[in-house]
């Protein structure tokens, strides 16, 4: 959910170079391996609490988050501190991360709620610093879904990888984030969070940031 490009890149790209390396994207390829397909959102109607998200994210969470690549192995660690603000319809929440490796960095994203449908799903825009165009979302029941592609810069070559990001509510104070990231069609990593507001985030905010725990 503005990590900085170039430090973004610095790790992801890396990541995503050994993967181009080893050959695996044009053996999946060869084979016509792609990634699961996509869920349907409205599938998630009946599930409880409800997610709205101008109301989740505002005030102040921390998360604590997990990169693994494609075989399930550990790749980093990180933690964040947010901070949510309402300006209308529009959502503006502010992101410090630190990494397990030291890295820091920060992402802005700017939120709009957009339209409510008839089935109760409501759809969502949404724009930062390093990803291209405009994120969409649909949100239903206790889920949102996220859909957006970010442009790595790797040895001088842009990459483009697509994120297939989902947040799901557990209660008034915890939602869950599993995102899926892909390159070609094929899932190269994923990232999954938890995030923490409210009350529960009161003794927690804000996390140090100064250094990873030992």
């Amino acid at each position: 959910m503005k990590r900085q490009r170039r430090q973004k890149s610095s790790w992801f790209g890396r990541l995503l170079a050994n993967f181009l390396v080893s050959g695996a994207v044009l053996v999946a390829l060869s084979l016509g391996i792609a990634s699961c397909a996509r869920k349907d959102v409205s599938t998630l109607a009946g599930y409880q609490p409800r997610l709205v998200l101008e109301e989740f994210f505002v005030g102040r969470s921390v998360a604590y988050g997990i990169f693994e690549d494609r075989f399930g192995n550990l790749r980093r660690q990180f933690r964040v501190n947010l901070s949510g603000t309402l300006d209308g319809n529009r959502l503006v929440l502010d992101e410090e991360f630190l990494y397990d490796d030291g890295e820091r960095a920060s992402r802005r994203w700017s939120i709009d709620r957009l339209e409510s449908a008839s089935d109760g799903t409501v759809r969502y825009s949404g724009r930062a610093a390093d990803v291209n165009a405009a994120a969409q979302g649909m949100q239903i029941g206790n889920a949102l879904n996220w859909q957006y592609d970010i442009t790595l810069e790797l040895s001088g070559i842009s990459l483009d990888v697509h994120f297939d990001d989902w947040i799901y509510k557990q209660d008034e104070d915890i939602a869950i984030n599993r995102a899926f990231v892909t390159k070609f069609g094929v899932e190269i990593g994923s990232v999954t969070i938890v995030f923490i507001r409210g009350k529960t985030a009161s003794s927690l905010w804000p996390l140090s940031l100064d250094e990873w725990p030992s």
